[in-house]
C-alpha cells in the first residue's frame, strides 16, 4: 500500500528545520494539517499544488474527520520534534496502518533537553506533562532521579515546581528550557523552591528537566510500599503480603490487570509502577473506596489507572480482556471465579488471597481442580511490650497462583 499520509517533524526554527526529502514531500501534497504552535509555519510560504490548510487547534476530532475523509489523498501532517514520541504519530496509529503513514522525524524535546545538558538519555525518565494530569509526575520522584517533562505551557512549570515543594523535592534543580533550536532559545535553571519563591517570565513553549534532591522516605518502584503510602479503612493487603502477591502476578510492559475487589486500590497501582505501559482496572463496589482508590493514584503517580464502581462479577461485562487477574476478596461470591477465568485468555495469570478458613477451603478446592501453587504466609512486626518489643503477628494469608492453560 502507498503511504497516503505523511507526518513530519518540525524544529523551532521551522521550515528551515526540513530534510530536502521532507521538503520535497511537503511540496507535493495536497492537503497541511498543522500541529499545535505551528499555526504561523507557512507565512511566506509558496506550495503548488495545495488545496487546503487544516489545523489541530479546531478540536482533535473535527481535525480528524476532516484527515480520515481524505483517506488516499496526498495529506501532510506537521507536528513539532518526534510525532512518534507523545505525539500525534502515536495518536493516528489508533486509526490509521503504519502501511498507511510515511513518519519522518524531527529530534524530539527529549533529546535536544539531554544534549543541551549533557545527560545520558537512556537513564533519563521521559514523560508528558501536555494535556495529562500533573500526578503524573509522582511515580518518577526519587532522589537522584532525572526526569524531562514535556509541558502545556508556562503554568506546567510553576505547578510541578509546587508539587515537587509539597513533596519534599524543592532542592531538586529546573532546567526549564525554552524554544530549543530556535532563535529565542533560552535555558533557566534555579530549583523547584525558588521558581516559587521568585518566578522568572517563561514561555509558554517549553521542555522542563528536574534533577531530583530530596530527604523525604523513598517511594520505591519495587512493589512492597509502606503501609503508610496509602490512604486506606484497613481493607489494605499487608506490606509484606503485598510484595510477594506482586511476585505472583508477575507484572510485565503493556499487560493490563483486573484488581478485583480492590479495597483501597494497593495491587493495581504497584501493578502499574513496576514497569512501563501497564493498566490496571480497579473494581470495587464501596463508593468512600473508590475515592481512596483515586486519592492512591495520584499520590503515587498512576492517575490514569481506570476505576469501575460495582461489585464483580456484574461489573466485569465489557471490561477489556485481562492478561492478569487478581482477586482480593470474595473468593466464595457465587460466580465471581468462574467469571474471571473465562474472561482471561489462555497463558493468563489468575492470583487469589484469602484470610478466612472459608476462603481457604474455596482456594483448595480450585487448585484441586486447576491447579497452581498454593502457599499460606505468616508475618510478624515488632512492636512495644511494655518496656520491651515482641512479636505481634499479622492475619496469614493464603496465595493461590495459576496459569491458564492453552487448552482451557
Amino acid at each position: 500500500m502507498t503511504p497516503w499520509l505523511t507526518i513530519i517533524g518540525i524544529g523551532d526554527n521551522g521550515l528551515a528545520s526540513l530534510t530536502p526529502q521532507a521538503q520535497a514531500l511537503l511540496w507535493q501534497t495536497e492537503t497541511i494539517v498543522l500541529g499545535e504552535r505551528l499555526d504561523s509555519v507557512l507565512e511566506g510560504a509558496h506550495l503548488p499544488g495545495l488545496k487546503r490548510i487544516l489545523s489541530w487547534s479546531a478540536g482533535f476530532r473535527e481535525t480528524l474527520g476532516e484527515v480520515m475523509r481524505l483517506r488516499g489523498t496526498p495529506v501532510t501532517i506537521l507536528a513539532t520534534g518526534d510525532p512518534m514520541h507523545f505525539g500525534i504519530g502515536a495518536t493516528l496509529r489508533r486509526y490509521v496502518s503504519v502501511e498507511e503513514m510515511l513518519i519522518l522525524p524531527s529530534p524530539s524535546a527529549f533529546s535536544l533537553a539531554a544534549a543541551r545538558l549533557g545527560w545520558p538519555l537512556q537513564s533519563v525518565a521521559q514523560i508528558s506533562l501536555h494535556g495529562r494530569p500533573l500526578t503524573h509526575l509522582n511515580r518518577h520522584l526519587l532522589p537522584r532521579a532525572r526526569i524531562l517533562a514535556l509541558t502545556s505551557d508556562a503554568s506546567t512549570v510553576i505547578a510541578a515546581a509546587a508539587l515537587l515543594v509539597k513533596r519534599g523535592f524543592g532542592a531538586s534543580m529546573l532546567s526549564v528550557l525554552e524554544h530549543m533550536g530556535g532563535d529565542a532559545e533560552r535555558i533557566t535553571v534555579m530549583t523547584a523552591q525558588q521558581m516559587l519563591e521568585n518566578t522568572p517570565p517563561l514561555s509558554d513553549f517549553n521542555t522542563l528537566a528536574i534533577d531530583c534532591a530530596s530527604e523525604s522516605p523513598l517511594l520505591s518502584p519495587v512493589p512492597g510500599l509502606p503501609d503508610e503510602a496509602f490512604r486506606h479503612d484497613g481493607q489494605l493487603t499487608k506490606r509484606e503480603i503485598r510484595a510477594v502477591t506482586l511476585s505472583q502476578l508477575q507484572p510485565f510492559p503493556n499487560a493490563l490487570l483486573w484488581d478485583v475487589g480492590a479495597g483501597c486500590g494497593s495491587i493495581g497501582i504497584e501493578w502499574m509502577r513496576t514497569a512501563m505501559g501497564t493498566r490496571a482496572i480497579a473494581i470495587e463496589g464501596k463508593a468512600e473506596r473508590i475515592a481512596m482508590i483515586r486519592a492512591n493514584a495520584d499520590a503515587l503517580g498512576v492517575p490514569d489507572m481506570e476505576i469501575v464502581e460495582g461489585t464483580a462479577p456484574e461489573a466485569l461485562d465489557g471490561l477489556d480482556e485481562p492478561d492478569v487477574i487478581f482477586i482480593g476478596g470474595g473468593i466464595n461470591h457465587e460466580g465471581l471465579f468462574e467469571a474471571c477465568w473465562d474472561a482471561l485468555a489462555p497463558g493468563g495469570q489468575l492470583v487469589a488471597n484469602a484470610v478466612t478458613i472459608e476462603g481457604e477451603a474455596r482456594l483448595a478446592d480450585l487448585r484441586g481442580a486447576f491447579g497452581g501453587e498454593l502457599i499460606r504466609l505468616s508475618v510478624a512486626r515488632a512492636a512495644p511490650v511494655g518496656r520491651y518489643c515482641g512479636w505481634k503477628s499479622l492475619m496469614p494469608v493464603t496465595i493461590w497462583s495459576v496459569t491458564k492453560g492453552e487448552n482451557a
